[in-house]
């Protein structure tokens, strides 16, 4: 019988469940039943975690700023990778 070929996995993101401002380091939402170690997901106008089944609701202008930060997030993202990019190359 063959070997399997290795498939790669995706990475983790768990730099994004953090937020640094200035010299403090703050976590966003964890879940209350699961403790501070598991984060909650946001998804689709809730905060869900996958391994309890925790959800919490948001109101309608807690997603308008949420979905704006996170736009904000995206871009900067995006112009970190592309800086990372060519600093590669040279």
């Amino acid at each position: 019988m063959a070997k399997k070929p290795h498939k790669n996995k995706p990475t983790s993101k768990k730099y994004t469940k953090y937020k640094i401002d200035g010299d403090k380091i703050t976590r966003e939402r964890f879940c209350p039943r699961c403790g501070p170690g598991v984060f909650l997901m946001n998804s689709q106008g809730r905060l869900y975690c996958g391994k309890c089944h925790y959800s919490e609701f948001k109101n309608k202008s807690e997603e308008k700023n949420q979905s704006k930060e996170d736009k904000d997030n995206n871009k900067e993202s995006k112009e970190n990778k592309k800086d990372n990019k060519d600093n590669k190359e040279k």
